[in-house]
């Protein structure tokens, strides 16, 4: 009760402020608080015992903090154009704050709580300010698949109460043989989170809501809503740990086929925001599994992996919002040449698409290296997996820059503006952080 009566002080009243400036640096002055706080250890008041944090909480609560600043940054037209800007803040503040309390919750009931609530300000966001008709209809696939799961691990949940008696994360300890009520709760338990993630299969809902959905819906899409599903994973394997032993080839296989089978879609998209979104599955198919081989490379790689493609993917999301504001269109067909009319651009396009590619020096490098090992110390046959899957990762980025950056300029363009500071701004405060932070490693490798 304590961290939600804090979080509601602090950060609802915010939204009706007049300037959405405002907004920004009372956000950026809370996260660099919230930085300095937990960087040392909190000696004075101890924090982080009466909010619940460990590190693996600080730094997703510390992500949500950074791209909920950084949406507001990207939104400037809804400002602009005055379309519902305070019904816009106060659902940016309304997600942040249900993001927050489910990286807070030290019960699994109310991580669960929270984790299903975060969509319905996603659903709004995508439905309000989203820019064609059909968001209606995948804003329902983005409820139905997400929800379709849910029901199994509520009940599993309350079996789980039944029979431990608790519902505190840091109190679990594993105890499922292998008989018919511990496969079911291993199925319903993990479920929920693998469509979060998403695993192939079930990734059909992510780029039907990144389509439609505004820069800011996007962005914390990709930022943060896909690391919860990694997160209750990670949160939950102190439970079914010995039930995972038995049954996690089957999930490695799939997601491994999954991100070859993916990264093929991506080199014949040719809509921007939709070869972003396939990427995102892409890369978050290795993070479940390295998180899925339960090694400590894969472990951490899965959670360093998170947070630099929060990044990585929110700021090309950005750049493709913002070569559609300038041509009207996301199709790779019309965005070509933009190296000639926005010659300044061309650099962010080079700094995040490096990055997405994981080029030294950048966290998602870190991370890889990490996955890679955890991976082929769990079995050396994925290495051919492992093999496409960077490979054509690779592939379809230069696809990527190379399609959009050169080439004949389409010929109804005359003259464009190359960008505006807060564009600028809000680039370099996505590529800033995946490459200053790779200086701290031993900060990422604490979990």
């Amino acid at each position: 009760m304590l961290k939600f009566i804090f979080f509601v002080i602090f950060m609802i009243p915010s939204c009706f402020f007049v300037n959405y400036w405002l907004v920004l640096s009372f956000l950026f002055f809370g996260s660099l608080l919230f930085f300095l706080f937990g960087y040392l250890n909190f000696f004075i008041v101890n924090l982080d015992y009466y909010f619940g944090m460990d590190m693996l909480s600080y730094g997703l609560s510390l992500l949500s903090f950074w791209v909920c600043c950084l949406m507001i940054l990207a939104s400037a037209n809804i400002y602009l154009y005055s379309v519902n800007i305070y019904l816009f803040l106060l659902m940016v503040m309304i997600l942040l704050l249900f993001l927050i309390l489910s990286f807070f919750s030290s019960s699994m009931f109310m991580f669960y709580l929270f984790f299903e609530s975060s969509l319905i300000p996603t659903f709004f966001l995508i439905l309000g300010w989203g820019y064609q008709p059909e968001r209606m209809q995948s804003g329902i696939y983005l409820l139905f698949y997400t929800l379709f799961a849910s029901l199994p691990l509520l009940v599993s949940l309350f079996n789980l109460y039944c029979v431990v008696n608790t519902m505190n994360i840091y109190m679990f300890f594993s105890f499922f043989s292998m008989n018919n009520f511990g496969i079911y709760v291993y199925i319903s338990l993990i479920f929920a989170f693998l469509i979060k993630m998403p695993m192939f299969m079930f990734h059909l809902w992510l780029p039907k809501a990144h389509v439609e959905a505004p820069v800011s819906g996007s962005m914390i899409l990709a930022g943060v809503l896909l690391k919860l599903g990694g997160y209750g994973m990670l949160r939950i394997f102190s439970l079914i740990f010995f039930m995972n032993v038995y049954f996690n080839f089957l999930i490695v296989g799939i997601s491994l086929l999954g991100g070859i089978l993916v990264s093929f879609i991506c080199l014949r998209q040719v809509d921007l925001k939709s070869l972003i979104a396939y990427s995102s599955i892409a890369h978050m198919g290795i993070v479940i599994v390295g998180i899925m081989t339960m090694t400590y490379w894969g472990l951490n790689g899965g959670y360093v992996l998170m947070i630099a493609h929060g990044l990585c993917s929110s700021g090309m999301f950005c750049l493709a919002n913002i070569s559609y504001e300038r041509i009207g269109s996301r199709s790779l067909f019309l965005n070509k040449g933009l190296i000639n009319l926005m010659p300044s651009m061309t650099l962010w396009w080079f700094f995040l698409c490096s990055s997405n590619m994981a080029a030294p020096p950048t966290l998602n490098l870190l991370g890889e290296i990490s996955l890679f090992n955890g991976i082929l110390s769990w079995n050396w046959l994925s290495v051919f997996g492992l093999m496409f899957i960077s490979f054509f990762s690779a592939g379809y980025t230069l696809y990527l820059y190379s399609f959009s950056q050169h080439g004949k300029i389409y010929s109804c363009l005359y003259s464009i503006i190359s960008g505006y500071y807060r564009e600028y701004l809000l680039l370099f405060l996505h590529w800033f952080p995946i490459n200053i932070f790779i200086l701290n490693v031993n900060l990422m490798f604490a979990m």
